[in-house]
């Protein structure tokens, strides 16, 4: 995720696409067309089939929850402070080394293997922290550590990419450690080699990442985690100063009605769903095995995407309050998700 000549490219690239009023581009983890709308009503979404599905939501009471912004952004200045993190290198280490040191008194699990990419065998190490809860069932929330291109030297140091995610689910944790859940599990997941690894486009985007939450997402649907799994959260380039939360069309449309109507119960729908966009990102390899799944992303950071995969990712740009306001509404959302009688399928 350095690469000041490929970001040069991916701008000149979106430049085109726009003048043809409309652009396709690889975000973090994906593909995206952008046509701006307002956000639906949360009570009522269409599925693909055409039919109108009604959904009831829990009505507005209890205390909002809390989130330390400015913590979480000392976390993003901690784990940049190891410099770039792709896969296989010490400082990749360093950062694993970092986060299971904030979670040594919590329930985590290590799920590591090789994966066989297109520049070589790399270790491949995801990590999931569980919170029980009374109710039945599991809520993941995700976010990727990594950054990209092991085997070339680059000086990309993914704040917001990576950084920001990783560092508000370390935050999370501390909402929720000691703390016992009226409510599903929650599991805090960073998956790992989420990011390409061949620097160059011989081999598809798609097929060349996300080796870290397909890993996951199999060996679940094999031992029979899958089907305990309620609600599938991404958080992704989330610390924006200049924050507004993409509409993902490839998530899923009632459970992105309940992040917006999340989002305007805390007074923050102003940063919520301005665009709309189709994003491949960690939360695909769950999509296709039917969980319902919502992506979190500010893709458009830096006009025009300027900042996406090159050096000017860096702290200065990110805001405490875009972390806080990201979490309180992925929080807030869950406590919808909790109080709800059922969920609806995907």
């Amino acid at each position: 995720m350095d690469l000041e000549g490929y970001g040069l490219i991916r701008l000149i690239f979106s430049v085109a696409l726009l003048l043809a009023f409309g652009t396709s581009v690889i975000a973090c983890g994906g593909e995206k067309s952008v046509t701006p709308m307002r956000a639906q009503s949360p009570v009522a979404t269409t599925p693909a089939d055409g039919s109108v599905l009604k959904i009831s939501l829990p009505p507005d009471n209890g205390p909002p929850p809390k989130i330390d912004g400015s913590r979480a952004m000392q976390y993003v200045k901690e784990i940049v402070a190891f410099g770039p993190r792709p896969l296989g290198s010490a400082n990749h280490k360093k950062v694993e080394d970092y986060i299971l040191a904030h979670l040594k008194s919590d329930a985590v699990e290590n799920d590591i293997f090789t994966a066989d990419t297109p520049e070589g065998k790399f270790p491949v190490h995801n990590i999931i922290a569980k919170f029980p809860g009374t109710k039945d069932g599991i809520i993941v929330i995700a976010s990727h550590y990594d950054t990209n291109y092991p085997l070339r030297k680059t000086s990309f140091i993914g704040a917001n990419d990576g950084g920001s995610s990783s560092a508000l689910l370390l935050e999370f944790a501390n909402q929720l450690r000691g703390k016992p859940r009226e409510g599903y599990s929650i599991w805090l997941v960073w998956d790992d080699a989420e990011e390409a690894i061949k620097p160059d486009t011989e081999v598809p985007f798609l097929d060349d990442s996300l080796y870290g939450i397909n890993h996951l997402a199999q060996t679940w649907e094999a031992d029979g985690t899958l089907k305990k799994i309620k609600a599938f959260l991404l958080a992704d380039m989330v610390g924006d100063a200049d924050l507004n939360i993409e509409r993902d069309t490839n998530s899923t449309p009632w459970l992105e009605d309940v992040v917006y109507e999340a989002a305007t119960r805390l007074g923050y729908q102003s940063h919520f769903f301005g665009r709309t966009q189709a994003v491949s990102d960690d939360h695909i390899p769950f999509v296709k095995r039917g969980v319902p799944s919502a992506d979190f992303i500010d893709f458009n950071y830096g006009y025009n995407d300027v900042f996406w995969h090159t050096t000017q990712d860096t702290v200065d740009k990110l805001s405490a309050k875009s972390l806080e306001i990201v979490g309180a509404t992925m929080l807030e959302t869950i406590r919808i998700l909790d109080k709800m009688d059922s969920l609806p399928p995907k």
